[in-house]
């Protein structure tokens, strides 16, 4: 079977004119076209003084679309925009050709990637929520035949309700299952809670190298393609610091510009990680020109999760990947002015990771404390308990076989041994 044909235009509107350049955004849908193996046989922005309340377009573009259209069989339209349903109707048949929207591509995207039964959940409910107004147009798990009967309204209108009723159930039915996977990773992150370890979550723009971050500092072999939303489930991993320390590392779904509210409703049990993080690692493309714009769009995300400015400030890290690419030296003096404490790395070819856990380190023990622990060889479990979650900085064994560790830890931590060892706090 042959590669699908697709026409992505970007409409840009006079009146209100994207955040981003327009060639940027006609590329970026570009790629979230080939994402799903689609060929770009034509791409364009086209400047618009006023939409069309039924068709979106004017005539001359349909007109012009149609005749392309002719050239190849069944393409797919892309419209670089949210569509209503009667002008996504009206284009196509104007067109004769299928024309998706953007929510609709990035939903696309979502299904052909989502590998775990949470993830596949998520995405068909974000799918039904968008579907609602469309009713089941491009459903064909819905589909039925269209009966005959002499009622009010028609086989048509009879048919509008059935398929709303199944719609509704089956949103419920996924809710329902959805309350089960959030109870379930509700209980893992008490126990991770219980277990006192640090929890840290990869966000990012899509394709800002986070799976090959992850892959870097984990071991782990994520999937990580220089694709868009080339991962969707999250994935966690232990991850060791330099001092000893452990914490648990959460690769996430990748952000974009006019994410589908669906998507972000839908994806809240995953995205939950993020909320309830430790520490947020912001990964930027530090060779994009549009790596401003690209953080902006992470932020609101962020926000539309519920962490306000505040928390946002006090709780990310700003890593600088793909350093290999850069090769403008402003550009590094302006991110390192712009996200102060940032670290510039390359996942790809493993410069600047050690830089990138020592500031790991540092932030998950920036309130620690130094102190000096008599360890007799009967307390060997509060032993392996310091090794685990503080930096070991001097060890010494005496004649009887006590040690005298030297030891960096948190507040929190210290306050935790003690409560357990609480004779181990007292002078000797």
């Amino acid at each position: 079977m042959g590669v699908g044909v697709a026409f992505v235009v970007h409409p840009e509107l006079r009146q209100s004119p994207s955040t981003r350049p327009a060639e940027q955004m006609l590329g970026e849908a570009a790629l979230l076209a080939e994402a799903i193996g689609l060929h770009v046989g034509h791409a364009e922005t086209i400047n618009l003084t006023t939409v069309r309340a039924g068709s979106f377009f004017g005539k001359g573009v349909t007109e012009r679309l149609a005749e392309l259209a002719n050239n190849y069989d069944d393409p797919v339209v892309i419209v670089n925009t949210s569509l209503s349903p009667v002008q996504q109707r009206n284009l196509e048949m104007a067109i004769a050709a299928k024309v998706i929207d953007r929510t609709q591509l990035i939903l696309e995207i979502f299904g052909a990637r989502a590998q775990t039964h949470a993830g596949r959940l998520q995405v068909e409910l974000a799918a039904l929520s968008f579907q609602r107004s469309r009713l089941v147009r491009s459903w064909t798990h819905l589909e039925r035949q269209r009966g005959g009967g002499g009622f009010l309204g028609g086989p048509g209108e009879r048919q509008i309700e059935l398929d709303r009723r199944m719609l509704m159930r089956r949103v419920a039915q996924i809710k329902l299952e959805l309350k089960d996977v959030v109870r379930t990773r509700s209980l893992q992150r008490r126990n991770r809670v219980r277990g006192e370890t640090p929890t840290i979550a990869l966000i990012g723009y899509t394709n800002a190298g986070k799976s090959t971050l992850f892959n870097r500092l984990t071991g782990a072999a994520v999937l990580s393609k220089d694709m868009l939303f080339a991962t969707l489930d999250p994935t966690m991993r232990e991850l060791v610091l330099p001092s000893g320390r452990h914490a648990i590392l959460a690769d996430t779904v990748g952000f974009i510009s006019q994410l589908p509210t669906e998507l972000v409703e839908a994806f809240k049990s995953t995205l939950e990680e993020v909320v309830h993080a430790d520490l947020l690692i912001h990964v930027h493309d530090a060779a994009s020109e549009f790596v401003s714009e690209d953080a902006d769009d992470v932020t609101l995300v962020l926000q539309e999760l519920g962490l306000d400015e505040m928390r946002q400030q006090q709780s990310v890290l700003h890593i600088f990947n793909k350093t290999d690419l850069l090769t403008d030296d402003d550009q590094r003096v302006w991110l390192g002015k712009k996200y102060v404490g940032g670290v510039f790395a390359s996942a790809q070819d493993g410069s600047g990771i050690a830089d990138v856990l020592e500031a790991i380190d540092s932030y998950l023990g920036r309130d620690a404390v130094q102190t000096i622990l008599q360890i007799k060889p009967e307390d060997g479990a509060a032993r392996a308990w310091l090794y685990a979650h503080a930096h070991i900085r001097d060890s010494r064994f005496d004649d009887a076989g006590c040690e005298s560790l030297t030891v960096s830890i948190s507040m929190a931590d210290h306050a935790r041994f003690l409560a357990r060892w609480p004779h181990l706090g007292q002078p000797m």
